[in-house]
């Protein structure tokens, strides 16, 4: 076990001096500039987390995320110091520089040298983005909750770092499966360190409406108490939900809510007979099957109830937009699905929303701003750009994290592609559509489905590692990616996520390393 006594003497005893090559790192995603001086910076007993006086509060909260980090396993105890003292030696310091437009609102840089380690960037964003590059230079052990024996030290050099994509996300689907909040505040953790920056959280569908609606209690009285294979579900009370919120913001990770509709209703449906064709409520519904349900699109309650809903979860989410969902409504008559998305459309404006919709939205009339998220159609997203809108990339073939491995994959589903880690690594979201440029897209969103997959633990089998290949499209350009150097990095996060207690997929694709105890 380590000990301040021993970090300290590792100070004094050279360490620091020793060469380094920050060119040689597992950083994911790869950064846009690396330039290595060849000397090494330590933490040391003396080392604390220094905060340009005079900025925001922000930076204090985030020199103590980044404390609340480093403390625990190296036994530390940095302190977060912002009343204008100077920095010395093994100090880490966060500052913001406001002539640097290049890094936009989430780039940063890293200067580091043997006496200090600098982050610095144009938005508190990005010195939060920058802090996980900071993480991930130094040893996997950093990331553990107990005290873990180690030297601290980091490659000297410059690191030079923003995101291709200003939307780089994933989805997770609590309707089919619930997850409490305990399960989404530990997904955000692990979202913050890839430097993913949306949560798309899909809140209602057949099988459960998972988010509680003041003005329509019985939605998860009656339509949240079931999922999937007949489990008792469950929801987030409002104060929950805006928990989650608060706990994403403090990542810098939006939350956009989702509420599936006219289709993919059947729990709302049950619990509110007013909103069925013919005014009889269907029973509850535990199946996996799609497309057999819909709102009456012709009734004034429907938009009563989503006009309700919407203007209840839009006040408890700052976030840009409201995702509306709009897939597979299959019995709902063409012209009724055109006629109800376009009244919905004007509702979420109304509550001050932009619209984001799975592609088939796009054969309504559009809205100004809205984002048609690509799944499974080019042809609707395609119809969307000629409508203005931007799209939001989420091919089932290459991005749906539901989808199984291989044959032998325990949990997941087959219906779009087998996807192994290469296959989820090696796509390009601005080459797959030629109508579909660079310009035209928002970002990169990964979806997790979750009919097979009851308990979060579960869940990380499908998730890891393959988001840390959506994090790398999502910020890195394509040309500086290649899998066969992407996946020599990959193997050292393997040893990363065994000290999170991340239960990862380990394909056989990559040569992970394993935690020496």
């Amino acid at each position: 076990m380590a000990t301040v006594a021993a970090v300290l003497l590792a100070g004094l005893t050279g360490c620091a001096t020793e060469p380094t090559d920050l060119s040689k790192n597992s950083i994911i995603p790869r950064p846009v500039s690396v330039t290595p001086s060849g000397e090494s910076f330590l933490l040391t007993a003396r080392s604390d987390i220094f905060v340009m006086p005079g900025g925001p509060e922000e930076l204090v909260n985030i020199g103590n995320f980044l404390a609340g980090k480093l403390n625990p396993s190296t036994g530390l105890g940095m302190e977060v110091i912002s009343d204008g003292r100077k920095p010395g030696k093994g100090d880490i310091l966060l500052t913001l520089a406001q002539d640097d437009p290049e890094l936009g609102d989430e780039g940063y840089e890293l200067t580091i040298t043997g006496k200090l380690l600098t982050v610095s960037a144009s938005q508190p964003a990005g010195i939060f983005r920058g802090i996980q590059t900071v993480r991930q230079l130094l040893p996997a052990e950093i990331e553990a909750d107990t005290i873990r024996e180690g030297t601290w030290v980091i490659p000297t050099g410059t690191i030079r770092d923003y995101p291709l994509y200003g939307h780089r996300g994933v989805m997770l689907d609590v309707a089919r499966h619930f997850f409490g909040p305990e399960d989404v505040m530990r997904y955000l953790d692990q979202l913050a360190l890839y430097k993913m920056n949306v949560l798309h959280m899909h809140l209602s569908d057949d099988q459960g409406w998972r988010i509680e609606i003041k003005s329509w209690p019985n939605l998860t009285v009656h339509g949240g108490k079931t999922e999937v294979g007949g489990g008792e579900g469950g929801f987030y009370t409002q104060e929950e939900y805006s928990e989650i919120v608060k706990y994403a913001a403090e990542r810098y990770i939006t939350i956009i809510p989702e509420i599936d509709m006219p289709g993919h209703t059947n729990a709302a449906l049950s619990s509110y007979p007013e909103l069925n064709i013919g005014g009889k409520a269907p029973e509850l519904y535990t199946g996996i099957k799609v497309g057999f349900s819909t709102l009456d699109t012709r009734s004034e309650t429907t938009y009563r109830f989503v006009d309700d809903v919407v203007r209840e979860i839009a006040a408890l989410t700052p976030g840009k937009y409201f995702h509306i969902g709009g897939d597979e409504s299959h019995v709902t008559k063409p012209d009724d699905y055109v006629y109800f998305i376009n009244r919905v459309q004007d509702i979420v404006e109304s509550h001050g929303k932009s619209i984001i919709g799975w592609d088939e939205i796009a054969h309504a009339t559009l809205k100004p701003n809205t984002v048609v998220q690509y799944w499974a159609r080019a042809e609707n997203a395609v119809m969307g750009l000629n409508q203005g809108a931007k799209v939001l990339m989420s091919p089932a073939k290459y991005a749906y994290l539901d989808m199984k491995y291989d044959t032998a994959s325990v949990f997941g589903l087959n219906w779009a592609a087998y996807i192994e880690v290469d296959d989820a690594y090696n796509w390009d979201p601005a080459m797959l559509v030629p109508e579909i440029t660079r310009e035209n897209i928002t970002g990169i969103e990964a979806p997790l489905w979750t009919e097979t997959v009851s308990t979060f633990r579960e869940a990380e089998w499908l998730i890891y590692p393959r988001l840390a290949g959506y994090a790398e499209i999502g910020w890195t350009p394509a040309e500086m990616r290649s899998w066969d150097e992407y996946r020599l990095r990959l193997a050292e996060h393997g040893k990363r996520m065994e000290v999170m207690d991340i239960g990862f997929y380990r394909s056989p694709l990559v040569d992970w390393e394993e935690v020496t105890e």
